[in-house]
């Protein structure tokens, strides 16, 4: 499913200024981005516009956030938020769910949990010495219940989970049919192993019905059967194909010969 068909400028271009993002050259020569494929790949070297244009569309697709501040209210977006009004974003229908996930944001997103969880024991101790009877049971099963709530989505411990398994617990608990994912660099915590579980647990999603836009410099993500990928190169955004990726042809050149690489240090 599709529900994101295309992302286009209301003027003819995008008036560029010494202000970011619009001295990014991708922003300020950005005319329009046809999505044809249930998932699309961005990928391009930092400093590109990549994260810039995914977040714009977060905005203007008014996504939920996940692990930060709302993108309405999220002051590192204000920029970005004044670039989101000049886009015009053609959808096929609404989705029913979806988010918006950067990789920065995930490491907040579980200290957060962390600290709920504990809040919530603290609690529950708390009602066990201060109650005695029906008020005890009543009070502290509200704190147990909210408790409840948070391992089953989240996990029975969170300081028991690595990084890559505890974003891998969030994703599971959060993806759900029909929905819109944009994703920027959600490799960052994700062992090679676990971006390949990444990978099947987005095939399972789409046949489901959902669509993901992800900015990523995995050549393990880049791989998705049948993805659209979009080079993000000097002031311009076109089809390329896997092969033809810098980050997959330079890994498996260093894979093949890393003591050519490795001499040159």
């Amino acid at each position: 499913m599709i529900f994101l068909r295309a992302i286009e400028t209301k003027d003819a271009s995008i008036k560029r200024d010494d202000s970011f993002p619009f001295n990014i050259p991708i922003v300020s020569n950005f005319k329009n981005i046809k999505f044809d494929s249930p998932v699309c790949i961005f990928v391009g070297e930092n400093g590109s516009g990549k994260s810039t244009i995914i977040e714009a569309l977060a905005i203007g697709m008014n996504a939920i956030s996940v692990g930060s501040d709302q993108l309405d209210s999220d002051p590192s977006l204000d920029n970005v938020r004044k670039l989101a009004s000049h886009f015009r974003f053609i959808r096929n229908r609404r989705p029913k769910r979806g988010f918006f996930f950067r990789a920065e944001d995930f490491f907040g997103f579980i200290k957060r949990v962390k600290s709920e969880v504990q809040d919530l024991r603290d609690l529950e101790s708390e009602y066990e010495e201060k109650f005695s009877g029906y008020a005890r049971m009543l009070a502290a099963g509200v704190a147990k219940g909210q408790h409840r709530a948070l391992r089953n989505r989240y996990g029975e411990d969170a300081d028991g989970y690595s990084h890559g398994e505890s974003f891998l617990q969030l994703f599971e608990s959060r993806l759900v049919p029909e929905g819109l994912y944009l994703l920027d660099e959600p490799e960052a915590p994700l062992s090679p192993q676990r971006q390949l579980a990444l990978l099947s647990l987005i095939k399972k999603m789409v046949e489901k019905s959902c669509q993901f836009i992800i900015a990523t410099h995995s050549p393990i993500l880049m791989a998705y059967p049948d993805a659209q990928i979009l080079s993000f190169e000097s002031d311009s955004i076109s089809p390329i194909a896997y092969d033809d990726v810098e980050h997959v042809s330079l890994t498996r050149s260093f894979l093949n010969n890393p003591e050519n690489y490795l001499r040159r240090l």
